[in-house]
């Protein structure tokens, strides 16, 4: 089913990506990729992208091994015990977690699925930006797509097609999407500490780097109390989003065309990190929640 298409403010509307019942957009991408295999797979995530593994793993009857990195949302991994993924938790950040997976898919003759490598993804991604298109009933002038792979937004854009100025968004302390594609090839920049788990990438993704290229127009930054602020003026309007979910929200001041479509990737925020969010923010958490 599309997820909803929602007005926000003045010719801005929000792409909710965040009701799925996984709360988050990965299963767009993981699906078609575990339907082209057919086969028990690895994978390393932050949270998001393993859960949706899982998910679809599940639903076609293999098995999923997931890496994830050690200090992982809670609220992720509980949702992905929860999908019956085998589940293993290594030191260090998300690119490690990504080597341990690699080897282990390879001493095993497993698929390794790596997020944001797989052709599939992108055409799963596209048909956000069908429905959008459909949704509105026009091309928006732009759309505006949280950043850390950087495969949703090639899949987003390359559905849209140059029509729309299609802007992705990054975290300045995980830059190195942004840097690669500004470089027009990969570059190396360790940095990866942000509040917005599915922005922290340190390795770039060759295959990602060379998507956007082709299929995005501007990769913007945004800092840590941006992205507080996002998560604080989603949550003012009944909608839980995570960091990475609101660097959209954080990036709009530097985006003036209108209309713009906003994508909102996922709930999946510890209660904490809200909490610290909002506190920024000068909210309190109440009750408020959405999808």
């Amino acid at each position: 089913m599309p997820s909803p298409l929602e007005p926000w403010h003045d010719d801005v509307y929000l792409k909710r990506e965040d009701v799925h019942e996984l709360g988050a957009f990965k299963w767009r991408g993981a699906l078609p990729t575990l339907e082209r295999w057919g086969t028990d797979v690895v994978t390393a995530s932050t949270g998001n992208h393993g859960a949706a593994t899982a998910w679809a793993a599940r639903r076609l009857g293999v098995r999923a091994t997931v890496f994830v990195p050690e200090g992982s949302s809670s609220t992720k991994l509980e949702l992905l015990r929860g999908l019956d993924a085998e589940l293993h938790e290594v030191d260090g950040d998300f690119d490690d977690a990504k080597d341990a997976a690699r080897a282990f898919a390879e001493e095993r003759g497993i698929p390794f699925f790596e997020d944001g490598a797989e052709p599939a993804q992108l055409d799963g991604y596209g048909r956000i930006g069908e429905e959008i298109v459909e949704q509105l009933g026009r091309p928006p002038a732009a759309v505006v797509v949280p950043v850390g792979n950087g495969a949703l937004l090639a899949g987003v854009g390359r559905a849209l097609g140059s029509g729309v100025r299609r802007v992705g968004v990054a975290a300045e302390a995980a830059p190195v999407m942004a840097e690669s594609w500004r470089a027009r090839r990969v570059v190396a920049d360790d940095r990866c500490a942000t509040i917005a788990d599915g922005l922290a990438v340190r390795v770039s993704i060759p295959k990602a780097v060379d998507w956007l290229l082709d299929y995005a127009d501007e990769l913007l930054t945004v800092s840590e109390d941006e992205l507080r602020r996002g998560v604080a003026e989603l949550w003012k309007d009944g909608i839980r989003a995570e960091a990475s979910a609101a660097a959209a929200v954080a990036a709009l001041p530097q985006v003036p065309e209108r209309p713009v479509v906003l994508v909102v990737t996922g709930r999946n925020i510890d209660d904490a990190l809200l909490a610290d969010c909002l506190e920024f923010a000068g909210q309190t958490s109440g009750s408020s929640s959405s999808g």
